[in-house]
């Protein structure tokens, strides 16, 4: 037995609807288009480029543009600007920054709202001047503000409409959901660079880390006939600007140099690695310890101004035990007797790098046993939890008790740790302990 046939219902379609349906499926194409695109790359300038073109043609616009956010000055550059004329971004860049309410972008930054003019010429926020200086005329516009996680980023701008005479309420929610692409786009984009700038930035530490070192002593421990000498050098950051140097000037006498250049970091390391190859250069053509920092001051204040250097320089004598020393504005060192401790608060010269001066020096005559300390100020200006720094007198205390224990200069720097414990170091800490007749 055969089914009956039944006749189908005809539907009949407006043209108009049909087209509002088949443009509403293009624009969600594009925008998906877009994800696509954000996804395809990380490089800023390229992706943001991208975007706006695409939101450009999308929008079957004039132009487009972005000004971002800077925090520093509280104010809006542009960032990007897209029309026929390829100058205008260069103008609008150079010329054009919006303080926070200035504007149709610096309203909706303040604001934090998005807004459609259909009539740019009638509202009193929209800013003239920037369509004088490039030329383009300002008829409809959207302004989208573009917040991420980490707060306000920036203003999307979309600007007339070529096929009508002013924007809608449906461009502007297409442009909203641009708009929150574009703001993860940037956020996404900004994480990569701080990401691939912080990697390339540990990296060029590491390496300057290791130059840097380079120029310290190879060994920080020295031993000749009486004399023993070993050092601690630790920087606040990777590099720094503490230094120590062990120097063979002849058979019999053995130059031992301390300092502490002003600053920390890149530059202070900089000016470290010149000062220590100054001083190998200068040290083995004199005869005493105040002509050497004599002439390292003269050469240190033709360097740029606003770097100095203090330091200690003792030339030892092997055959007798004497030390002629010389210094530039250091703190004063500590000399260990069978007896006492001594602060060892000496006559001395501004430190090095200022002004041309001349130096005194000073005379040690060691005895069996003896052991001398310098160090740096990173010592002794450690600060706990509570804000409290150690100081001088705090830590002469300490090295008096543990005076007779081995391994001195460790003991010194597991003390200044433990001080401030929890804490970051705040400055670079290096201690020299010269021992005379050590072991014998």
């Amino acid at each position: 037995m055969k089914k009956a046939m039944v006749d189908q219902p005809t539907i009949t379609v407006n043209q108009a609807y049909l087209r509002t349906i088949e443009k509403k499926v293009g624009d969600l194409e594009a925008l998906i288009e877009v994800s696509a695109i954000i996804s395809s790359t990380l490089d800023f300038n390229e992706l943001m480029t991208l975007v706006m073109e695409k939101a450009k043609s999308l929008m079957n616009a004039e132009g487009c543009s972005i000004l971002l956010y800077n925090k520093e000055i509280n104010r809006l550059e542009f960032d990007l600007a897209i029309s026929q004329e390829t100058s205008i971004t260069d103008i609008l860049k150079s010329k054009v920054t919006l303080e926070m309410g200035q504007g149709v972008a610096g309203w909706v930054a303040e604001h934090r709202t998005s807004l459609l003019i259909k009539d740019a010429r009638t509202d009193s926020r929209f800013y003239q001047e920037a369509d004088r200086l490039t030329g383009f005329t300002t008829r409809s516009l959207i302004a989208v503000p573009l917040v991420g996680r980490s707060g306000l980023i920036g203003v999307a701008e979309i600007l007339n409409p070529k096929d009508k005479d002013f924007f809608t309420d449906y461009d502007l929610g297409i442009f909203q959901t641009l708009s929150r692409q574009i703001s993860i786009a940037i956020e996404n984009a900004r994480f990569y660079k701080e990401s691939v700038e912080t990697e390339r930035l540990r990296q060029e530490l590491e390496i300057a880390s290791t130059i840097q070192k380079s120029f310290l002593p190879e060994s920080p421990i020295f031993r000749k006939d009486r004399l023993m000498l070993s050092a601690i050098n630790l920087s606040a950051t990777q590099v720094g600007g503490d230094l120590y140097d062990f120097i063979e000037l002849s058979p019999s006498r053995v130059g031992v140099f301390i300092g502490d250049v002003s600053g920390k970091g890149i530059s202070a390391a900089l000016y470290m690695a010149k000062v220590i190859s100054d001083f190998r250069y200068i040290a083995p053509q004199v005869t005493g310890p105040e002509i050497a920092l004599g002439r390292l001051n003269s050469v240190l204040s033709r360097a740029p101004r606003g770097m100095f250097l203090t330091g200690i320089y003792g030339i030892v004598d092997l055959s007798t035990g004497n030390i002629s020393l010389c210094v530039a504005g250091h703190p004063p060192f500590l000399w260990l007797t069978n007896g006492e401790t001594k602060v060892m608060d000496v006559a001395s010269g501004p430190p090095m790098g200022i002004l041309p001066t001349a130096y005194p020096s000073a005379e040690i005559l060691l005895e069996r046993g003896d052991r001398i300390l310098f160090l740096t100020d990173g010592v002794f200006e450690a600060k706990n939890k509570e804000d409290k720094r150690m100081g001088y007198e705090k830590l002469v205390a300490f090295i008096k008790e543990q005076r007779g224990e081995g391994h001195l200069i460790q003991k010194v720097v597991d003390y200044v740790d433990d001080f401030s414990r929890g804490l970051e170091r705040p400055d670079d800490l290096t201690i020299v302990e010269l021992s005379w007749d050590a072991g014998n």
